[in-house]
């Protein structure tokens, strides 16, 4: 078997196991989320995940939302953050921002470099973590 056929092969199997494990990621064309952590909690029916997220300059995560909270440092960059019903707000390198349960929200690099944030989710354990807005 040749090298790109594993890299797909390894590929799917990745993507199989997060989705068994309800972690779904709406990825956008230079927008990355990478899992680091997922753990449950002493809560019941919760967990916390743990995760990267990479923009491109310009681009957006998509509008989406997460069936628990979101609490996130801005580890590179900017990031303009915008919650339906509220005023946007700028994240710089060092600041942090929190989503609320359920809230339809969209992350986009207004710089001019790549902008890291680091992405704590404290969410139901049989949903999935991100889901597209309608």
């Amino acid at each position: 078997m040749n090298m790109p056929s594993r890299l797909r092969i390894i590929t799917i199997a990745i993507s199989l196991t997060l989705g068994a494990a309800g972690v779904v990621w709406a990825q956008q064309a230079g927008f990355t989320r990478v899992m680091l952590q997922d753990h449950d909690l002493s809560i019941a029916g919760k967990h916390a995940v743990q995760a990267r997220a990479e923009f491109q300059p310009g681009v957006a995560s998509g509008r989406h939302t997460h069936p628990g909270e979101e609490i996130a440092y801005v580890l590179e960059g900017q990031v303009e953050v915008t919650i339906d019903g509220k005023p946007a707000i700028v994240a710089k390198t060092g600041e942090t921002f929190f989503i609320p349960a359920g809230a339809v929200h969209e992350g986009k690099n207004m710089g001019s470099t790549v902008a890291k944030i680091l992405g704590t989710y404290v969410v139901d354990k049989d949903k999935p973590l991100s889901t597209p807005a309608k």
